[in-house]
């Protein structure tokens, strides 16, 4: 059975484990530490079998230029699990309940820069058809999801992430 919780500061070692094998290279586990070294990851989750580390997901702020100032948005990044523990549903849970979180921590939409055929399952649709961008100018892997009822309807603009990323160069 596998247990999904937020990650703890002891965890950190075996959470950038996870990273690096997942992504094979220290880029994404490099932008984690970051986000979490200056309290940019409002909602960090681990998944757990067997008293093991065997995947990860964080979500962070991004901002949109034309949103609302009161508007709250976050972006998935990075969805890490070990090789060997891929394709068993562990990413699809970890994206469920951080989305969950997300919403319950009061943002009210999630941007995800990833596969068109992976993350569309829970929901994400093309961010270009609500007006959004991202800096990356990318179209099709750029996806969006409501957390709160209508929230696409409020926003238009590039969406930005934290500057950790660019400094990660991710």
């Amino acid at each position: 059975m596998t247990e999904i919780r937020e990650e703890q500061q002891e965890e950190c070692q075996e959470i950038r484990q996870v990273i690096v094998a997942a992504f094979g290279g220290d880029t994404e586990a490099n932008l984690v530490e970051l986000l979490r070294d200056r309290n940019k990851a409002p909602v960090a989750l681990i998944a757990v079998s067997d008293n093991k580390i065997v995947g990860h997901v964080m979500f962070s702020p991004v901002t949109i230029t034309l949103a609302p100032k009161a508007f709250r948005a976050v972006g998935l990044a990075p969805l890490s699990v070990l090789p060997e523990f891929q394709r068993q549903g562990i990413g699809s849970i970890l994206v469920r309940e951080g989305l969950k979180k997300c919403a319950a921590a009061g943002f009210e939409m999630a941007v995800v820069l990833g596969s068109p055929y992976y993350y569309p399952r829970f929901g994400f649709s093309r961010a270009s058809l609500y007006g959004l961008g991202n800096e990356y100018d990318t179209d099709e892997h750029f996806m969006a999801i409501e957390l709160k009822d209508g929230a696409l309807d409020k926003v238009s603009g590039i969406v930005r992430y934290s500057s950790e990323f660019k400094e990660c160069g991710c």
